[in-house]
């Protein structure tokens, strides 16, 4: 197949959709030998794609076209035309703000969460309303929907109406390679000793985003952790400025432990398995989550978890994190301290955590994803119509081709 994904939402590589089109990228990239992919890509992001020159094309999109509103027009005019006089056999596009409404090809679309409709606030009012009334009719003119969670694809039947046979399940998968256990002494030399940052400590991987990420509701708790216990632990924070960020650096500045609190910013990719194997354990508050995709990663570096049940966070995480409430700072501080104080505690979740982390692999997303791929091309072959039915024939597809764990929605 002649297949073109757009790269314009990854939000320069500093987001969970970033980093899901980068990872599924490289995951598609043995299905480079027999299929042609085209991935459409910023200007300013195409070092982010490096590793695909000479597997995949790599089109290059101008920097104008970065902003929203810019950006969904190109999608919508340009991107559309490009599919249609370059007779590409299907596009796919992996976040629900960029929907094509025209049809130039088999349409696949990743929806990774429907916050607007679970979490009020989470946008401002206009990003809303396009998340709950234009998204879901851009959504009924996609082929195929690929939702990243159990949550998320029942979310998309219930919310946007969309029948079940065209919603399939595909987990994202971790790096292995990467996300892995390792030497602590020599993680903590490499990130840890730069920032003189020696005692214990908690780490939350999430954008500073407010009040999504829960991060004021997890410095109270932090606060109470440290006045009944007197711990030297402190609390890292990496994650870029988002949404709401301000409220974020409020509550650490009005913290009376304001000087146990780390802000890193962003995390780049290099070094985030070195900060999971420094910590002690990562908390992951979030209130709500399509997918969630830290506590995973944590798990796999032997980095013990606590987490919400928000969301998909249930599904994803299962039996093998402690759980924090998310809206009670008092239980988050108690499960903070019992975490704390029982290392036996601390080895139980990381070997659950290990053994957990193996059910997620970008390669068997990607293997799921190519039979989404066939599955979209053939939906669209059907309801075109075209004049001879060998023209909906994969020469170089999948068929046939299924991954462990990974289940149409509707089964």
């Amino acid at each position: 197949m002649k297949i073109a994904i757009s790269t314009s939402v990854i939000a320069r590589g500093k987001s969970g959709v970033g980093q899901y089109v980068l990872s599924l990228v490289r995951g598609l990239m043995p299905a480079a030998q027999s299929h042609d992919f085209t991935l459409f890509t910023l200007e300013e992001d195409l070092p982010l794609f490096a590793f695909a020159a000479g597997a995949m094309r790599v089109e290059p999109v101008a920097e104008r076209h970065r902003p929203a509103l810019s950006n969904i027009r190109w999608h919508q005019t340009e991107f559309a035309r490009w599919l249609r006089r370059e007779r590409f056999d299907l596009a796919h596009v992996p976040s629900y703000r960029r929907l094509l409404w025209r049809q130039p090809c088999a349409l696949v679309a990743t929806i990774h969460d429907l916050a607007p409709f679970r979490l009020a606030g989470k946008y401002d009012p206009l990003r809303m309303f396009y998340g709950r009334v234009v998204a879901r009719r851009l959504a009924r003119r996609q082929h195929e929907i690929i939702a990243v969670s159990q949550m998320t694809a029942d979310d998309v039947k219930q919310f946007f109406q969309i029948p079940s046979e065209r919603v399939a399940v595909v987990p994202n998968g971790i790096d292995h390679s990467q996300f892995k256990p390792g030497e602590v002494e020599a993680s903590r030399r490499r990130v840890c000793d730069p920032r003189g940052l020696k005692a214990p400590f908690f780490l939350y991987v999430a954008r500073l985003e407010h009040p999504a990420k829960n991060h004021v509701r997890l410095v109270t708790a932090f606060n109470q952790f440290k006045a009944r216990t007197g711990l030297p632990w402190r609390l890292v924070l990496g994650g870029t400025d988002w949404h709401g960020a301000e409220e974020i650096h409020k509550a650490v500045e009005h913290s009376p432990y304001r000087g146990h609190i780390v802000r890193l910013g962003f995390v780049p990719d290099r070094d985030l398995p070195h900060w999971y194997r420094s910590a002690e354990g990562l908390v992951f508050p979030s209130l709500y989550e399509g997918f969630g995709l830290p506590p995973i990663e944590a798990m796999a570096c032997a980095c013990p978890v606590l987490s919400s049940r928000r969301g998909a966070l249930t599904e994803v995480v299962g039996d093998a994190a402690g759980v924090l409430e998310p809206e009670d700072p008092v239980q988050m501080a108690d499960a903070m301290i019992r975490f704390a104080q029982d290392p036996a505690e601390r080895r139980r979740l990381r070997t659950l955590g290990l053994v957990h982390a193996q059910r997620y692999d970008w390669r068997l997303a990607a293997i799921a994803t190519l039979t989404v791929y066939e599955r979209a091309h053939r939906r669209y072959c059907a309801v075109a119509g075209g004049a001879d039915p060998g023209a909906c024939d994969i020469k170089n597809g999948t068929a046939g081709v299924s991954a462990p764990g990974y289940s149409n929605a509707g089964t």
